[in-house]
């Protein structure tokens, strides 16, 4: 696959790229709009797309009380697939959003309307991370496969959803959180109700930092119609903030005692533990909110990593007691 020909002093820094990834330093020049395509020098996405999964997983081990050399593969495999597939769903974006991208300071100098990618290459490059997350997708049993092609749905109509309704960022958890049901199904070969909750809670938890996310460019989306919860909430976004951190932390909780019930009273104080940490994490992230600092909104979105890993940590540990 052939790239741009511009040489890397060229190609502009994304604007919400974190400072000196490794794209801008060590990746060939022909390279960096396809892997800038993928958002491979902002990997948050990657990261939020991933914690649903490891959350599924843990919980579902410690439904079934079984572990097994294939739930490493299924740990390892989500990691891979979310990386892929966050990244085909970046281009599809780009593709989708090219003629509004160049319209908004924070992302003209994405690849495409910077004109360092055309939409022929942005496809057969969606293309390619696509076809390698299928084969990672067929290791799995048939229940977590179909999940897999079905994912496929949100994932296609998301950029869409702020043309037509001011909750985009709905939308945008639909696709997030569908490896919170992939993963337990991978595990346990059908899809149980801590798995639904799981989703629930991190669909309320998108809203939570994607509003956040979304502050940035209200006054660009403003100009040209873009729908966002930033723009819907304005001065009210604080309490909204608050609902959605308390609705994720809830039913994360509901979900990790559903997954614990049969096991020892020390398994699910240690659990439990988990959602609590996060909601710390949010609750930090909401008393520093500040609609009017980009730069420390992109900081707070990012943070939603740590808060997700709390979660992972806790439930780690629920497994071995």
């Amino acid at each position: 696959m052939q790239g741009a020909s511009q040489e890397p002093e060229a190609q502009s820094q994304i604007a919400d790229a974190v400072q000196g990834n490794w794209v801008d330093k060590y990746a060939p020049a022909w390279l960096r709009p396809y892997f800038r395509l993928s958002r491979f020098d902002r990997p948050i996405g990657t990261w939020l797309l991933l914690l649903p999964c490891w959350w599924a997983l843990l919980l579902a081990m410690a439904s079934t009380g079984q572990a097994s050399w294939f739930d490493l593969w299924i740990f390892v495999g989500c990691a891979i697939g979310a990386t892929l597939m966050r990244g085909a769903g970046c281009t599809w974006n780009d593709i989708t959003d090219r003629d509004f991208d160049g319209a908004v300071e924070r992302t003209r100098n994405r690849p495409l309307p910077a004109g360092d990618a055309t939409v022929k290459q942005a496809v057969a490059w969606m293309g390619l991370q696509a076809g390698i997350s299928l084969l990672v997708l067929l290791t799995f049993n048939w229940a977590a496969i179909l999940l897999g092609v079905l994912s496929l749905v949100p994932v296609l109509v998301y950029p869409f959803a702020k043309r037509f309704t001011w909750w985009p960022q709905a939308f945008l958890g639909l696709a997030f959180n569908w490896g919170a049901l992939l993963a337990w199904t991978a595990h346990t070969g059908s899809l149980g109700w801590p798995a639904v909750t799981l989703y629930l809670a991190g669909i309320v938890w998108t809203l939570f930092y994607d509003t956040i996310y979304a502050h940035q460019d209200t006054e660009d989306d403003a100009l040209i119609g873009i729908k966002s919860t930033a723009r819907l909430f304005g001065d009210q976004t604080p309490s909204w903030l608050m609902y959605f951190l308390m609705g994720s932390v809830v039913l994360m909780s509901i979900a990790a005692l559903q997954s614990t019930a049969d096991r020892s009273i020390f398994s699910m104080i240690t659990v439990i533990l988990g959602p609590w940490a996060f909601g710390w994490h949010l609750n930090w992230q909401l008393r520093r909110f500040n609609p009017d600092d980009s730069s420390l909104l992109i900081k707070l979105f990012r943070s939603n990593r740590d808060a997700g890993l709390l979660a992972v940590l806790f439930f780690a540990i629920a497994l071995l007691l």
